[in-house]
């Protein structure tokens, strides 16, 4: 499946499966048989695992009636199979993967044959456990190996997806190879499209599997959770092992023995598999520093060399020295074969180990628990069988899109939509393993020589701040870093233009004279007029002016029970279109740098500047949520709720997020809405509020483009592009701490002891639903003020409450921190509409 290496006819065919395929997810539809395909019957022989004793001549099966226990489980299995050595398994093509390993399934027929047992309609054997042991691996059936002998024919049967794909839709002369004949039980098991799925669902599934996987490459030094036993050579005095493994900054191993006998040996944890490993050094003494490893790995008896490195002469930190093994392996030993200068001993500060669970990295059911799910609120209450055979499918779809990528989205910059037909697939990207690249690619190929001398500007910083405070003074915003920054690169003396695309290293883009500020512009000077930039276009409070026309709040932002109320869209009144293309050049610019420019936009603006789909009931709701629900609520009344609530007062008219009331079809003040005409009426209401900042979108994508190439938009989903222009807006409980005050409460209160520590092992997404929850606003900063629950004094483990129109949170006693953690996670992602100032008694 790489890429680049396929045939016209090949690549041709993949397309057309890609657009059915996007077809079927769009509609909700049973996806195509071909990315389904399950055999019906595959042979596996035993393959003996190399780091146990000398194998058996026979191998024991057991059979269970469903994929058996996982870790830990006590289910017991029904029967055994005895394969004997070179023998092979018959079953069939059905796996399942669960917290245990890879299970494979057999039919009853199979069963009868290996068992003589007429009591299970379909059994299943684990093909490969987690932690090790011997495996199945599938070969070709014996039938197969005969005719192939037989009749010379190099044509086998297709047995794989991925060939069934390619033999269904790419366009050949001559005979098709036949497929081997398909379980129709287990494609129809694939096929079946859950009750009430949708396409969102197979998006929020996608953002599951993202999210799973950037949590795994975000790990940290996994030493002290996948290592249970570090032994050394020899050691100095209190240099030992130990201070391998406290990341203490003053302390060593140091080990004490003539130059190439000294060695550590780490004993990994049954499953865990290493991808990164360091070497912490201590660069006091160079001659302590070692020059050149071995790495050897296995069972303590049978290690195996793995490589040799060789250190670089200039390395004084950290080295890292083994990466990306496939398998686990129950002892690691670190050779140290010679040090710097010649050098008798070692001397080491740590060890650090990027590693994961064997069972974390291969997809398995295990993953989709309620409790992993509290984030994705269309996946809860969904079984766990059935999201891990549609996840299994989009790991297809997505390994069949990343292999005609590349011919999907050429890298040339005069690219005319290549992906347009293919355009519902865009949020799959997330998940691709070529997208990066190619991205890269695009970027690099369409750089262009940074200017050779930075234009240089002069900001008065103390007018800015004068008009922050009150800008109705000055309408035309002239004295706005904005403004000055537009209006100065525009002058004479800088007539050429700057185009914002080049390469990353360059870290500033204009040099900034601060007037009355005795400041030399090194870089810092530059980005902090891109943080004045951004608080003038997008204030982060929600109390001040803002000072600039470009943007307005949102209709949420005077509602207290949004949880988005902390967004901006384009302001559909301002048409000075050529400074939206200079924000688009700025937006483009961030993009291809590492500069933020924080923009609070809602997806709904993002998803128009990236190229994709917006949708009124998912986007259109961070924008004004009270307009979504009142017109859901007008289609499904009858008439004459529909009279009580509108009489003869409603009329074709909206109100834009300027406050300008608009017509909606002519005279339309004056046409009131008849019951019969309701639809009509929200048709023109969607329509309009949708596109009412579409010029100035459309002004912001042209400047984007001046600076970013299209492919690139093609490739990145807003997500992504929302996450490169401002940044991940990560939340620490540090930073909570600092704006979070407690009244009402004893110094040593353990309801305060029990919030932060809740609140420790909150995720940064975790603690910006918090804020959204008490404040509306997900990002700092927000005042908050934290009383005690006082409805019911005496009562332990309710839900917490919290007032966002006054940023307060009202804490209830918990029976534990544990407690605590759950209720207030569980609060923030499914109440967000609790408000103590509203009257739920009505």
């Amino acid at each position: 499946m790489r890429a680049g290496g396929e045939a016209p006819h090949q690549v041709l065919g993949r397309l057309r499966f890609l657009l059915q395929c996007s077809e079927c997810f769009r509609r909700a539809r049973a996806l195509p048989a071909a990315l389904c395909y399950v055999p019906r019957e595959v042979q596996y022989k035993i393959c003996k695992d190399p780091t146990a004793a000398a194998a058996a001549a026979r191998s024991l099966l057991s059979v269970w009636d469903s994929p058996g226990p996982a870790r830990g489980g006590k289910r017991a299995a029904r029967a055994t199979i005895e394969v004997r050595k070179g023998g092979c398994l018959r079953a069939t093509g059905e796996e399942y993967c669960n917290g245990a390993g890879l299970w494979v399934k057999l039919s009853k027929e199979q069963l009868e044959e290996y068992t003589g047992s007429h009591e299970l309609a379909e059994g299943w054997v684990l093909a490969q456990k987690f932690g090790g042991g011997d495996k199945l691996v599938p070969v070709d059936s014996m039938k197969f190996q005969w005719q192939s002998q037989v009749f010379r024919s190099a044509h086998k049967p297709a047995a794989s997806w991925e060939q069934v794909v390619d033999l269904t839709y790419s366009m050949r002369l001559g005979e098709k190879p036949r497929f081997v004949e398909q379980d129709e039980a287990a494609v129809q098991k694939f096929r079946c499209v859950p009750p009430g799925w949708s396409y969102e669902h197979d998006m929020e599934l996608g953002r599951f599997l993202y999210d799973r996987n950037e949590k795994q490459l975000q790990c940290g030094d996994c030493m002290k959770e996948h290592v249970s036993n570090v032994e050394v050579s020899s050691q100095v005095g209190d240099c030992g092992a130990d201070s391998l493994m406290n990341n203490q900054a003053h302390s060593f191993w140091e080990s004490n023995g003539p130059p190439g006998q000294h060695w550590v040996r780490l004993s990994m944890k049954k499953g865990s598999i290493v991808k990164k490993l360091w070497l912490v050094l201590n660069g006091n003494d160079n001659s302590y520093i070692p020059r050149r490893v071995a790495v050897y790995g296995g069972l303590p008896n049978r290690l195996q060399h793995i490589r040799t490195v060789l250190i670089n002469e200039n390395s004084f930190q950290s080295v890292c020295i083994l990466r990306n093994m496939k398998f686990h392996l129950p002892v690691l030993e670190i050779h140290f074969l010679e040090c710097r200068d010649q050098g008798y001993n070692v001397r080491l500060q740590g060890i650090k180990i990027k590693s994961f669970w064997e069972w974390d990295l291969i997809l398995n059911s295990e993953v989709f628990q309620p409790a992993q799910l509290v984030r994705y609120p269309l996946l809860e209450g969904v079984d766990s069988s059935v999201l891990y055979r549609r996840a299994v499918l989009i790991q297809r779809f997505v390994q069949i899109l990343d292999s005609v990528l590349c011919y999907l989205i050429p890298p040339s910059e005069d690219s005319i939509g290549t992906f347009n037909a293919l355009r519902n697939m865009k949020p799959f990207l997330l998940l691709s393993k070529q997208s990066t690249a190619l991205i890269a690619h695009c970027l690099q190929s369409s750089e262009s020589t940074p200017p050779a001398i930075l234009p240089k500007l002069h900001i008065n910083r103390q007018l800015a701040r004068e008009h922050r405070a009150n800008p109705a003074l000055d309408r035309s915003c002239r004295h706005t870093v904005f403004t000055q920054l537009y209006e100065g690169l525009r002058s004479s003396k800088h007539n050429r233009p700057l185009d914002y695309r080049w390469p990353t290293n360059h870290a500033q883009w204009w040099e900034c004279n601060f007037v009355t500020e005795g400041i030399i512009d090194n870089g810092g000077g530059f980005r902090d007029t891109l943080s004045d930039v951004s608080e003038e276009l997008c204030p982060s409070s929600g109390n001040v002016p803002v000072p600039l026309p470009f943007f307005v709040r949102t209709s949420n932002q005077g509602n207290s029970s949004s949880d988005t109320r902390d967004m901006y869209v384009p302001n559909p009144s301002c048409k000075d279109f050529p400074k939206y293309k200079w924000i688009g050049q700025l937006i483009g610019a961030a993009l291809r740098s590492n500069e933020f420019l924080i923009l609070a936009l809602p997806a709904l603006v993002w998803k128009q500047l990236a190229g994709e789909e917006v949708v009124w009931s998912k986007d259109f709701a961070a924008v004004d949520a009270e307009l979504v629900k009142l017109l859901e609520m007008m289609e499904g009344m009858d008439r004459e709720a529909f009279e009580f609530m509108f009489g003869k007062e409603l009329t074709y008219t909206v109100v834009q997020s300027d406050q300008r009331v608009v017509e909606l079809i002519p005279n339309g003040s004056n046409t009131v809405v008849r019951y019969e005409d309701r639809k009509e009426f929200i048709r023109l209401v969607q329509k309009a509020r949708l596109e009412e900042s579409k010029e100035q979108i459309a002004a912001m994508r042209a400047g984007l483009l001046c600076v970013v190439p299209q492919p690139v938009l093609d490739l990145l989903t807003w997500q992504l592009m929302e996450k490169k222009v401002c940044g991940d807006p990560k939340i620490t409980v540090s930073d909570l701490r600092r704006f979070v005050t407690f009244e009402d409460f004893l110094p040593n209160d353990t309801r305060i002891q029990n919030f932060w520590e809740a609140l420790s092992n909150f995720t940064s997404e975790d603690l910006s639903r918090f804020l959204k929850f008490v404040s509306g606003r997900s990002r700092l900063p927000v005042q908050i003020t934290v009383y005690p629950y006082s409805a019911n004094v005496n009562a332990v483990d309710l839900m917490p409450q919290a007032s966002t129109c006054s940023c307060t949170f009202f804490l209830p006693k918990y029976s534990s921190a544990k407690t605590c953690e759950e209720m207030l996670r569980y609060a923030v992602y499914n109440c967000v509409s609790i408000d103590t100032d509203e009257n739920w008694g009505e």
